[in-house]
Formats: structure tokens, sequence, C-alpha cells
């Protein structure tokens, strides 16, 4: 299976070995290698493929109990492991150990969630127009899916896709982020022992040039699975639909945080850091994007300011930090990029923005605060992804709502506001999937849709009872008497 450092791919039931392997480096100690991580090759992915699709007509078929015991079993020990496995997150992702101890939770739940739903599977009994016939419409499994998977939730995302496909009757094919295979793996081990038939479960480890470009591209994987950037999705949605498969995307957001005159500003300054910074700003809900109306401009501005100078940055698993590293090198290259990019297009720097000294050697960033920028500057209109953010002074709410919408994006919208009207108003022309009032932007419950509109999200729905819509067909069938 493994040795000491050393993590194996899990196809057809087995560990498999693979030609070169990958170091998992911690962000918060970069002399800390968490692992040396398989790299599968084109064979290995087409023989994990051959696996799952070998195991789908009998797992397809198989009784609801059995899937239900499995899953809550996989639920069950995740959420007994919670501190164990959210250190192993904290070190290879840099969420602080309160976030990641959070995110796994969060997973132990979907799984539990969804061995529910396996008993919960439902239909139609209809009359037809026919006398004599009755009609019956049935959801049945997709079949085999490749489940791609982001770095910056390496165990909550690939829990809310591999859960749900399990318990609809479809076989997987994961294949996890190259920076953060340590809680793929971790997953990969619990579901190997969860009482699965070999193949339904299926772990290739890799590069998305390799590894997902074979899955996305095999004609035996019926249905994909993404979440990730924008340009990546895109050519994967080209790719699928070319060969008549079923794709899901969830992809990048630019989330408007509108920040009302009425708003309780203690309130509102809170909700715009944690939608803003929290996680380090690595989540595609977070709001980079702070609008707010001119009676309340000048004193949010000062408040934020006030409020960012007692975040603490550091190692994710020191106590009494807020904020850990940046996940790896390219990343905080790109994070430094923005910043040079919003002065040079004349956004004041208001605070943050520098790199940061610790006792560790780590890719540690001052959250960044801009002010006085426009719509139409980069960094009004490009996903950073990482704790930069900046406010956009309007003249009121109607102008507020244009500017939150006018994007190419639409995951996630917050509004902070004491008027019912208003929250009510937002809430119906946000062209946002998700919309939260006096709530940061970031943080979603596991038991509801999750999903967004125009360049954010394509295809169905991710999360709770609508995950069905992806990871099932329906047949209608109609029978005589």
């Amino acid at each position: 299976m493994t040795d000491s450092k050393r993590f194996n791919n899990f196809i057809g039931g087995e560990w498999v070995a693979a030609t070169g392997y990958s170091s998992n480096i911690n962000p918060s100690d970069l002399s800390d290698v968490i692992g040396e991580y398989a790299q599968a090759d084109v064979a290995q992915v087409q023989a994990a493929i051959d696996a799952a699709r070998a195991a789908f007509p009998a797992w397809s078929t198989s009784g609801i109990q059995a899937r239900c015991d499995a899953l809550d079993k996989v639920g069950s020990e995740i959420l007994a492991r919670k501190d164990e496995l959210g250190t192993l997150l904290a070190r290879e992702e840099g969420k602080t150990l309160p976030e990641a101890i959070g995110e796994v939770s969060r997973a132990g739940n979907i799984f539990k969630f969804f061995a529910g739903e396996c008993l919960r599977l439902s239909g139609d009994y209809l009359p037809s127009v026919r006398p004599g016939v009755h009609v019956e419409v049935t959801r049945e499994a997709l079949g085999v899916v490749g489940l791609i998977t982001p770095w910056n939730f390496p165990i909550a995302i690939p829990a809310w896709k591999i859960a749900p496909a399990l318990a609809y009757g479809n076989c997987v094919v994961f294949k996890p982020a190259d920076l953060v295979p340590g809680c793929a793996w971790a997953l990969a081990e619990i579901i190997s022992r969860a009482g699965f038939p070999a193949g339904v479960f299926n772990l290739v480890m890799g590069s998305g040039r390799v590894v997902g470009e074979a899955i996305v591209n095999s004609p035996k994987v019926d249905g994909v699975s993404f979440t990730g950037s924008v340009g990546v999705g895109r050519q994967i949605a080209i790719n699928c639909v070319s060969r008549q498969a079923k794709v899901q995307l969830e992809m990048g957001g630019k989330n408007p945080q509108v920040i009302l005159d009425d708003a309780d500003l203690k309130q509102a300054v809170e909700l715009a850091v944690q939608s803003a910074f929290y996680s380090t700003g690595q989540r595609c809900t977070a709001s980079s994007r702070l609008i707010v109306t001119a009676g309340i401009h000048d004193k949010f501005v000062e408040a934020m300011a006030e409020r960012m100078r007692s975040i603490k940055v550091g190692h994710a698993l020191q106590a009494g930090i807020d904020i850990g590293p940046v996940v790896s090198r390219a990343q905080l290259d790109q994070d430094l990029g923005y910043i040079d990019i919003a002065r040079n297009e004349g956004a004041r720097l208001v605070t943050g923005g520098n790199l940061v000294t610790c006792d560790t050697e780590g890719y540690f960033l001052a959250p960044a605060l801009f002010a006085d920028s426009t719509a139409n500057m980069r960094i009004s209109r490009e996903e950073v992804f990482g704790p930069v953010a900046n406010i956009i002074k309007v003249a009121d709410y109607e102008a507020a709502l244009a500017m939150a919408n006018d994007t190419e994006f639409g995951l996630s919208a917050g509004i902070a506001t004491t008027s019912l009207k208003y929250a009510n108003h937002f809430k119906r022309h946000s062209q946002a999937g998700m919309v939260m009032v006096n709530l940061p932007t970031a943080g979603v419950d596991y038991h509801v849709p999750f999903g967004g509109r125009k360049g954010s999200s394509y295809g169905s729905r991710e999360q709770g009872r609508y995950a069905q819509e992806f990871y099932t067909v329906v047949k209608t069938s109609y029978v005589g008497s």
C-alpha cells in the first residue's frame, strides 16, 4: 500500500505503485515533506477506468442498504479522525487548523448525508393518457464518472463529488489536485476499507495534463465533474460535449460584497474580512470586490484598516493564527503580481500586501486591501484567488446592484443592510447562484445546492438532493395491462 513516505494509487481494489512520485510540501514550512505521492501514467488511468467499467453493472444494481452502510462507515471514520485529518489538511494546503478541522467535519457529514440519500431514492408513478397504461419515471446511475478536484478544499470538494456518485450507483475514477494529494489519499484509504467492491472507487494521482486529459477524453467515462480554473473547465466542456459525455463545471468567481449606508458597521467589517481573507482568500466564494455606498464608505475603509491590523498571519498549525500561508510559490507570485497591477492602475493600497517573516520558511502574505479602485481595473474584474480585496465606492443601492452584477462570473454575492426592502430586492436581482444577507459570501451548508451562474458554473448543481441531476439519468417506462 505504502511505506512511511511513499503513497500509491488505488486501482481495481489494489494499491498500485507508479513509475514516478512527487513531493508534497508544507507551505507553512518548506522543510516539511509530507510524503511522496504517485504520479499515474496514461496506462494506469486506463486501468482505473476499465476497473470502474467492469464494476458498474453489479454496483449500479446493488442493494441500497449496502451502499448506505458503506457511505455511513466512511463518514463515521472521517468524523472520528477529524483532528488527525485536519492536521494533515493544514499541513499540505495551509488552512489554519480550526478551518481545516471544520472542513474535515464537513466532509464526514457529506458522506453521512448521502448515506441517507441511498434510502430516499424516489420516482413518479403516473397514469397514461391511454386507458390501461401506467407510466413509471425512475432514476438510474449515469455510469463511470471522472471526478477532478482543486487544491483549495482538498477533502470537502472530493467528498461532495464522491459521496453522491457512489450513493446513486456510479463507479468513480478520482483525480485530486497535484498540490494536495495527502487528503485525497487518506480519503481513498478510508473508502478502500468501507465495503465497496473492487473497481467501484479508484484513485489516480498525477498531473492534469496526463491524468486529467486521459479521464476527460476516454470514451468509457460517461460523465466528468470538474472544479477548477475557467480555462481548463471550458476545454473540458468542449471535449466532453464533443463525445456526448455529461459534464459539470464549477469554475471562477469575482464575488461582490455590497455594504449599504444602513449596514451595521461592525458586522459589515467582520463579514467582509471573513469573506475576503479567511482561508487566505483561496476560496471560489471569497469576496474580492467590496462595493460600498458613499454614506458609509470612509468609515468602512477606516474600520477595515483597523480590523486588518489585528489579523495574525503565520504557520497554519500555530495556535492563535487567523490566516495561514498561500498554497504555493506560483500562487504567491500571482498574488504579488496582482498587487503590483493594482498599484500601477491607480488603486490605493490601504494596508497589507507585504511578505510576512515567520519562524519557518513559507509563503506568508499579509492580506492586502485596496481603495479608490474602479470597475474597469483588472483588480476589479479578474479572479486573484488570494488574500487581496479592493473597495469600490458607489452612490447608492441601485449603483451597488449594477456594480455587483457587472462581472462575467456569478457564483456568490453578499449584501450588508438592515433594510428588508433592499435585502429582498438584492436576493431577487443579484445575478449569482448563491446570495448571502448579512453573512460572509464564503461559507455554505453541505445539504443544500451549491453552484453559480454565467461564467462560474456549467451544468447542474452540486451538493444536497440536487446532486442527483448530474449523477443519474431519467428513465420513463410504460406498462400496459
